[in-house]
């Protein structure tokens, strides 16, 4: 389980996140809304080890301490993040994207296990190993990035915004592809602007407004809140 408590950030002066508390456990997936610039990227950052916290923040992996490790040893403890944007390398194929994602030792045993489980849950990759990423549709991209991350054989998986720009059918498959990642036993926190599919394949969620949790609960309940639904859902 990811455990995260009382973890602040700061831009200079700007607090972005503010004495944040949550946990993710495996086999289950956990979203996070709030409206933009709320803070939800700065905290998947620093849960990664790619922004500092502030002092008396602690984060752990089934009881491994993160707070203070690098980013790639975090990656090791078994937390992997996909970032907005992907941050894919174009030049690179699809089949070099994904090996780059088994580099981790904790990975290297499974390359193979772990690709042929990836070219399952996104077929068309299998079809695509040898096309420069950067040659490829959004959805396709969001596909080697997902699949990247899920190389390093990780036990949560982080995914910031990952419909972003993408088609209603991509995106349906894309949140399918996140309830097999679930039923693999891998944990998912989810920032996500598609607040009504992501709350229908989540087990909980987690409302943050400017930088602190305001609310959280089961995905069920907070898609029958009507501040919730107000807010996130369209309806009034």
């Amino acid at each position: 389980m990811l455990e995260v408590s009382g973890l602040s950030i700061a831009y200079g002066r700007h607090q972005a996140v503010r004495e944040v508390s949550l946990a993710v456990a495996r086999a289950e997936i956990v979203v996070i809304l709030g409206a933009n610039g709320g803070g939800k990227t700065s905290l998947l950052k620093a849960i990664a080890g790619l922004l500092p916290a502030a002092e008396g923040a602690k984060l752990t992996l089934d009881g491994t301490d993160l707070t203070k490790l690098a980013a790639h040893r975090i990656v090791e403890a078994g937390l992997a993040l996909v970032p907005e944007g992907r941050g894919i390398f174009g030049d690179l194929s699809v089949r070099e994207n994904l090996l780059l994602g088994a580099y981790p030792r904790r990975a290297r045993a499974s390359e193979a296990a772990n690709l042929d489980r990836i070219l399952s849950l996104f077929p068309r990759l299998a079809e695509r190993m040898s096309q420069a990423a950067r040659t490829m549709s959004g959805g396709e991209q969001q596909m080697v990035a997902i699949g990247r991350a899920l190389m390093s054989a990780p036990d949560i998986l982080l995914l910031d915004e990952p419909s972003l720009g993408l088609s209603p059918l991509i995106c349906g498959e894309l949140f399918g592809a996140l309830q097999h990642i679930r039923a693999a036993g891998i944990g998912v926190l989810l920032v996500e602007q598609n607040a009504r599919r992501s709350l229908a394949i989540a087990d909980r969620g987690y409302l943050i407004e400017q930088g602190r949790i305001v609310g959280s609960g089961s995905a069920a309940s907070l898609r029958d809140d009507p501040a919730v639904q107000r807010a996130y859902l369209g309806k009034q």
